[in-house]
């Protein structure tokens, strides 16, 4: 059974401490995504140091190979609908977007329910 994503990709208002925290520091919230789902909390820094090693040896990288790989295993894991190429458009295109929905759906995932606003 597929479901969708529990958030959208742009609804970082409805998890403001999330995307706050991805725009200020996304190094910090990439290394909590890949921690929170058992993976290398360093795995993220491949998306920071690839680009540079590769283009040195003369081979362009635009794919962030971080990104996609967790976003891959996200979906898989939790039967999300979607599809490679999409998730390629998503890694390369809203890098941070990308890691604040990953973030909002291992939250959601945890058992924290969906993350939405709370009015004051």
């Amino acid at each position: 059974m597929s479901t969708n994503w529990n958030s959208g990709l742009l609804s970082c208002c409805d998890d403001l401490a999330s995307c706050c925290y991805g725009f200020w520091c996304c190094p910090c919230l990439a290394c909590t995504v890949a921690g929170d789902f058992k993976e290398s909390y360093c795995l993220p820094l491949c998306d920071i140091f690839s680009p540079a090693v590769f283009a040195a040896c003369g081979i362009p990288l635009c794919v962030p190979p971080a990104g996609l790989s967790l976003r891959v295993a996200i979906r898989h894991k939790y039967g999300i609908k979607g599809s490679l190429c999409k998730d390629i458009a998503t890694s390369c295109i809203c890098v941070w977007c990308n890691w604040c929905q990953m973030h909002r759906e291992l939250r959601y995932q945890s058992g924290h329910g969906p993350v939405t606003m709370q009015p004051r």
